[in-house]
């Protein structure tokens, strides 16, 4: 643990001593510029995999590349202006570069800890408002800057490219940071990445007006950036997640600003600058497989809900259905219902006498003679086993008239393969008054009918025999 919290504190101790040395010497220095400087990368790489505490190996290993990436590309750079290397050196530089952003995207998510409850609506979200974003930013903050810049294809195309995916950089860690609750680890990280993004807006100002060199103090915040990035890994992420992850109205306002970029590049061809059509598209392409996305998730949604209130063999609504319909009548004054409690006589035996593939097949051709003959306000329920559970509208006789015609579909016998088969039922019959202990009392009086041997027991003054 020492030595981990010696490496913790090197980075900032090199990079301090370096602010302190660029200071002191103006012109660039190899031992400053090139060793001690990439030497304060290679420390902050080490420090993340040497990060037992994360939760996420796999975020913190693709860290260690985008931060390995990048200094590399800083190595390669700082060595050019020493030595005579040849232009692929640069464009090696440049690719080593473009590596750590998408390392980056990666890596974001898993450090912030959302990855297990960031479903892919959230992620189309968080896509669509930084390519937004960006395009909005490409189309209004960079095109002023193009024309400032004289260079060939390839540097033109890093030009452009640095920039606008450092916006889309820092929108993306805000937009996944919001995700979470106030954590140290998320104010770090965002901390972190803005510093970075701020530093290559500075650079490429001062490289456009020309006035950037190596050793400027303006690369030292490239380091401030990864050390805290690093440093973000060491502390504890929030376990509370917020219900919504982004508001719908930057959803929306992404995808009209695309919109408005797209019709303005078609009504106006000159006004702004051609690449600002590919994030564009992609950000109306991706709302639309996002609403594709949602509608399916909607309707699964609905489909589970279903399911997760009826019974698997019989197709009835099941227990949860039925106390959320008790529920829901008995707060209704509006009208008198009844709860009918069933349980099947003998169906044990036959259970085990015949096997519990007939005796599913039993409570189905059971539960086809209940719906038969109840009326078509009433609601049919299996509760589990051989309980069935009914709610009916209607006044005390009106009602036991039906538990009754209940009682009459069970005085004959089913045929089940070669077999026929004789069950009887009781049934438990209380009016709902309002009170919460409705299913206690239906099933009291369903044992009552049950140890009578009367078929049909009401909580009432009266009963049908």
């Amino acid at each position: 643990m020492g030595s981990l919290r010696f490496l913790r504190v090197l980075a900032p101790l090199l990079l301090s001593l370096h602010i302190l040395a660029r200071l002191i010497y103006s012109s660039p220095e190899i031992f400053l510029d090139l060793i001690l400087y990439n030497l304060i990368g290679v420390i902050a790489i080490v420090t993340i995999l040497l990060n037992s505490s994360s939760k996420s190996r796999s975020g913190s290993f693709v860290l260690a590349i985008a931060i390995g990436a990048w200094t590399l590309g800083s190595t390669i750079s700082s060595a050019s202006e020493f030595f005579h290397l040849p232009f692929s050196a640069t464009i090696a530089a440049n690719i080593c570069y473009a590596i750590f952003y998408p390392c980056l995207f990666l890596a974001i998510p898993k450090i912030l800890g959302l990855v297990p409850n960031f479903g892919i609506v959230e992620f189309l979200d968080s896509t669509i408002l930084v390519l937004g974003l960006g395009a909005m930013g490409s189309a209004f903050l960079l095109n002023p800057l193009l024309p400032s810049f004289g260079g060939d294809i390839a540097s033109t195309f890093f030009a452009v490219f640095f920039p606008l995916a450092d916006l889309i950089l820092l929108a993306l860690t805000f937009s996944l940071a919001v995700h979470r609750i106030f954590s140290i680890r998320g104010t770090i990280l965002v901390l972190g990445i803005a510093i970075f993004t701020s530093t290559d807006f500075y650079f490429l100002w001062l490289y456009l007006n020309r006035h950037y060199v190596l050793g400027n103090l303006v690369d030292d915040g490239w380091l401030c950036g990864i050390i805290l990035v690093s440093e973000s890994l060491w502390h504890a992420s929030s376990k509370k997640v917020k219900g919504e992850a982004l508001h719908p109205i930057f959803i929306t306002l992404s995808v009209f600003m695309s919109a408005t970029l797209i019709s303005l590049l078609s009504l106006r061809p000159d006004y702004l600058p051609k690449f600002v059509i590919v994030p564009s598209v992609a950000t109306l392409v991706l709302a639309f497989i996002r609403m594709a996305i949602a509608l399916k998730q909607a309707r699964s949604i609905g489909t589970e809900r279903i399911l997760a209130r009826t019974d698997d063999l019989t197709g009835l609504p099941n227990r949860r259905q039925f106390i959320f319909e008790l529920n829901a009548r008995s707060k209704s004054a509006s009208s008198s219902n009844a709860v009918l409690l069933l349980d099947l006589d003998g169906f044990k035996p036959i259970n085990d006498l015949y096997g519990h593939e007939k005796g599913d097949q039993l409570l189905k051709e059971v539960s086809l003679r209940f719906l038969r003959s109840l009326p078509e306000n009433a609601l049919l329920a299996r509760l589990g086993g051989d309980e069935f559970a009914v709610i009916v509208a209607g006044d005390a006789m009106t009602t036991l008239e039906v538990a009754q015609a209940l009682r009459g579909t069970m005085s004959y016998p089913f045929l089940l393969g070669a077999q026929q088969i004789n069950v009887s039922v009781s049934i438990g019959h209380v009016m709902i008054d309002g009170s919460s202990d409705i299913l206690r009392r239906a099933d009291s009086a369903m044992y009552q009918a049950k140890r009578e041997g009367i078929g049909v027991f009401s909580e009432g003054s009266f009963n049908l025999s």
